[in-house]
């Protein structure tokens, strides 16, 4: 990894980190015509990261198949508009094949969803990360962090072991932990993406992050981009004026431990008739009767 790439990737995680959705036809595959045509939006809309196999795109209720073709699919698009940065999880062996795939198909980062046990040590932490850094040391690696009893010391060490670990996803809900956390680790050693989207962006930029994950993204390019650029100014009353616009569709989302996260992004973009609302298990699709309410959410966004 030379320091071009490095800083080019560094760059594309301080900036909105859109997760596309990955819509379904009415047989229940991906349908790639849907997904093209939302990924063209998006980086028409002047989004310049994207994150394939994110759990807005459902990465675990994909087949491995399919989140191979989510992949390639984006890197297609992107087309140099953009930097992918590809979800990649699950067990080492399916982890590592998955980083390789996505560097094979011509991504340059890969985000590593936490992992999925129910016994997760510190150490196993760093280990189960490593695998993947060194398997595929040509990629920006960044760890999605989750948990909110890993210490930034722990990330501090797995920076130490794999340079090209470069940044981190932190989506704790608790801003003052996240502070604690980046300066523990390294505030100026890892990018710091605000993992928990536009409702938490303005707390997380304030305790040192220079960018954020989002869903919304798919449905409204430019409030999303509205909300990156006041952060960037220091104008956190601009910044908060979006917040305050946006708060009601992202509490939707995050109700009833985020149950219908996936759900009112694709009824939203349903509304606006860009993809069908299929949602796959263990998520469902909005009651009839609350669908017209996301729809007036979203009406008269700058899309």
């Amino acid at each position: 990894m030379n320091s071009t790439d490095l800083t080019s990737m560094r760059d594309a995680l301080a900036d909105v980190v859109a997760i596309p959705v990955t819509p379904f036809t009415a047989e229940d595959t991906v349908d790639t015509d849907a997904h093209r045509a939302l990924l063209r939006r998006l980086l028409d809309g002047g989004v310049r990261t994207l994150t394939p196999n994110g759990n807005t795109g459902e990465f675990y209720a994909l087949s491995p198949e399919e989140r191979r073709t989510v992949t390639e699919l984006t890197v297609e698009e992107a087309g140099g508009r953009a930097v992918v940065l590809a979800g990649v999880g699950l067990e080492v062996p399916t982890a590592v094949a998955a980083a390789r795939h996505a560097r094979d198909a011509g991504a340059g980062m890969v985000m590593v969803h936490q992992p999925v046990h129910p016994y997760v040590s510190q150490g196993g932490w760093i280990d189960y990360h490593r695998s993947i850094a060194e398997a595929v040391p040509e990629l920006g690696v960044v760890p999605y962090i989750r948990n909110p009893l890993l210490g930034g010391e722990t990330l501090a060490t797995l920076g130490e072991l794999c340079p090209n670990v470069i940044g981190a996803k932190y989506a704790v809900a608790d801003a003052a932990r996240f502070a604690a956390f980046a300066r523990d680790a390294g505030l100026e050693r890892f990018v710091w993406v605000a993992g928990l989207a536009e409702l938490y962006a303005p707390s997380y930029f304030a305790g040192g992050a220079t960018g954020f994950t989002s869903g919304l993204v798919n449905v409204a390019p430019g409030v999303s981009l509205g909300m990156l650029e006041a952060l960037r100014a220091g104008d956190y009353a601009a910044a908060m004026k979006v917040w305050e616009q946006i708060r009601p569709f992202e509490e939707l989302r995050a109700a009833r431990q985020s149950a219908d996260n996936v759900t009112v992004v694709k009824e939203a973009l349903a509304a606006l008739g860009l993809c069908r609302r299929a949602i796959r298990p263990p998520s469902r699709e909005l009651p009839e009767e609350q669908r017209s309410a996301v729809a007036a959410l979203v009406t008269g966004w700058a899309i």
